[in-house]
């Protein structure tokens, strides 16, 4: 996921700042692509590492599996990884990392609700079907 998204952004990016010419932005946008993708793919990397390790570790320590477990551990990998830019930087990060796993665990929730009701028995009349014709 790191290195699609990264690659896509970075050819978008590469392909804005090269100068005007399609050769020359195609140019742009691979050589954008070859220097920042794999650094981006390898943050991913890192960060999809330690919220994992977070993660398994709280539901371990909890004992059930919820969504709390992944807002914490976005949370936490956060403020973690900006840990070496000070207290501020942490509390920052952790509330971007909580709020954007709030956002991810909330459209989950939304998503298997949505998808749960299109597969609940069609009958209104609220009479026992058993597929067998009276």
């Amino acid at each position: 996921m790191g290195i699609i998204g990264g690659g896509v952004f970075q050819s978008v990016k590469g392909f804005r700042n090269a100068p005007v010419g399609i050769k020359h932005r195609l140019r742009g946008s691979v050589n954008a692509v070859k220097i920042r993708a794999p650094q981006i793919g390898g943050s991913f990397a890192v960060w999809g590492g330690l919220f994992s390790t977070i993660d398994c570790g709280l539901v371990r320590l909890r004992g059930k599996e919820d969504p709390w477990n992944s807002i914490t551990s976005g949370a936490l990998t956060g403020a973690v990884l900006a840990s070496r830019s000070g207290p501020l930087a942490m509390v920052g990060s952790a509330l971007m990392g909580g709020i954007l796993l709030a956002l991810i665990e909330g459209v989950g929730i939304l998503l298997t609700r949505y998808t749960a009701q299109q597969f609940q028995n069609p009958n209104p009349f609220g009479e026992e079907t058993s597929g067998v014709p009276h």
